[in-house]
Parts: C-alpha cells; structure tokens; sequence
C-alpha cells in the first residue's frame, strides 16, 4: 500500500510494507524540485535513516533499473 501527498514543495509517498511478517517499517519518499530523499525508521538504532539523491543520481537510478550488469553513462545531450 502506498499514499501520495502534495504539499507546497514536495511530493510526498508513503510506502507501507504489507505482507506475513517480518514487515519492514514505513519508507518515506519526499520529492523536491532540486533532490530526492527516502527516509526509514530503524527500530535497532531508535533511528531514522535519511538518504538524499541529486535529480542526476535519481535519473540514474530509474536507468540503472533496466539495465544488465555493468557501468554505464547516461548521455545527456538526448542521444541514446
């Protein structure tokens, strides 16, 4: 199950793990218009866990997910 919120400068998505047991706790998904940041709570550390990624990295990220093994370069100049 997931939400979706729009606030005044981000988008915020809520991922809610579903499922038998063992649940991971929620993962939080706020997109701004210069980075992306995925936060989820850790119950060991009594922690919330807070990565952040350029629009680039992001890109590069949904490319990477497609892709077979290897290293890659994303060409920006709108040639494959």
């Amino acid at each position: 199950m997931f939400s979706i919120e729009h606030e005044f400068d981000a988008t915020i998505v809520t991922l809610v793990d579903e499922g038998e047991a063992p649940l991971q706790e929620d993962v939080i998904v706020s997109s701004f218009a210069e980075c992306l940041t995925v936060e989820q709570y850790d119950a060991r550390t009594d922690r919330t866990d807070k990565v952040t990624l350029s629009i680039t990295q992001l890109n590069d990220l949904i490319a990477a997910l497609t892709l077979p093994e290897g290293v890659y370069t994303r060409r920006t100049d709108g040639g494959e």
